[in-house]
C-alpha cells in the first residue's frame, strides 16, 4: 500500500507552490499576457499550466519547510522576482504611452481619451493607438515567448532560495529612468514635423493677419501629425524589438539582484 508522509506531501506542495507564485506575480504585471482585460481566473489557470510544464526541468529545491521563516522568505523572493520581470516589461508600454501623450498634446488631441485595458485608466487616443499597435507588433515578434523563456531561465540563474536582496529593485528603477527619454525619441519625428507646421502657421498669420488661424491651424496640425505618424509606424517595429530586448536584459539583471546572484 502506498503511503505518503506529511514531509513528502510538504515537499511535493513546495515543488509546485514556489514556481507558481513567481509565475503568478509575473502575470500580475506582464503587459502582454497579464493586462487587466484578462480575467484573474484565466491568469491563475495560465500560471498553473506553465508551472506544471516547467517543474520537471527545474533545479532541486532546498530542503526548507513550507511553513517556516525560511519558507516565508522564499515566498517573498518569488513574488519579488516575478514583479521585477513583469514591471520591466510594463515600462516598455509606459515608454510608448509617453510618446503617444507627447504626440497627442502637440496634435491638439490631448482631450480625446480612451480606456486603456493594460493600465486600467483613461489615456489619450494617440497613446492608446500606439499601445495597441505595440501589443500587436510584439505578439507578431513572439515577444511573449521571449518573456516566458526568460522566466523559465530565471529558475536556473536565480534558483529558489531563502535569499532576498535590494540591488535588483535599484536596477528596475534605473531602467525606468530611460522611460521619458526613450518616449521622447519615439515621438521625435512627429514632434519635429508639428514644430515646423506651427512655425509655418505662425509665419502665415504674420503675413496675412486676416486669416482665421483657429480655423486653419487645427486641421493643418492634425493632418500633419497623422501623416508623419503614418510614415513613422514603418520604423516602429525595429525600435520596439531593440527596446523589448533591453527590457528583457534589465529584467534578468534585476532578478539576479533580487536573488543575490
Amino acid at each position: 500500500m502506498l503511503t505518503v508522509s506529511s514531509a513528502d506531501l510538504g515537499a511535493l506542495l513546495a515543488l509546485y507552490f514556489f514556481p507558481f507564485v513567481r509565475i503568478l506575480a509575473w502575470l500580475r504585471f506582464d503587459p502582454l499576457l497579464g493586462n487587466r482585460s484578462i480575467p484573474m481566473r484565466a491568469r491563475v489557470v495560465m500560471a498553473f499550466a506553465i508551472t506544471v510544464a516547467i517543474v520537471p526541468v527545474l533545479p532541486a529545491l532546498p530542503p526548507v519547510a513550507l511553513v517556516s521563516g525560511e519558507g516565508l522568505l522564499m515566498l517573498l523572493q518569488q513574488i519579488a522576482i516575478g514583479v521585477v520581470l513583469g514591471f520591466s516589461m510594463r515600462i516598455v508600454f509606459a515608454m510608448v504611452e509617453v510618446a503617444g501623450q507627447f504626440m497627442g498634446i502637440q496634435m491638439g488631441l490631448s482631450f480625446a481619451m480612451l480606456f486603456d485595458p493594460i493600465n486600467g485608466a483613461q489615456t489619450p487616443v494617440v497613446a492608446q493607438f500606439l499601445v495597441i499597435t505595440t501589443s500587436l507588433i510584439l505578439f507578431a515578434f513572439n515577444g511573449h515567448h521571449l518573456v516566458i523563456t526568460a522566466l523559465v531561465q530565471s529558475f536556473v540563474e536565480v534558483p529558489i532560495s531563502p535569499v532576498l536582496t535590494a540591488p535588483g529593485f535599484a536596477a528596475v528603477v534605473h531602467w525606468g529612468g530611460a522611460m521619458f527619454s526613450t518616449g521622447l525619441h519615439i515621438a521625435l519625428p512627429v514632434s519635429a514635423a508639428l514644430l515646423a507646421t506651427n512655425l509655418t502657421i505662425g509665419m502665415m498669420s504674420r503675413a496675412a493677419p486676416q486669416l482665421n488661424i483657429f480655423a486653419i491651424g487645427f486641421p493643418l496640425t492634425l493632418g500633419a501629425g497623422f501623416l508623419v505618424l503614418y510614415f513613422t509606424l514603418a520604423y516602429l517595429p525595429a525600435q520596439l524589438d531593440r527596446i523589448w530586448m533591453q527590457a528583457l536584459e534589465a529584467g534578468m539583471s534585476a532578478m539576479r539582484g533580487v536573488g543575490g546572484q
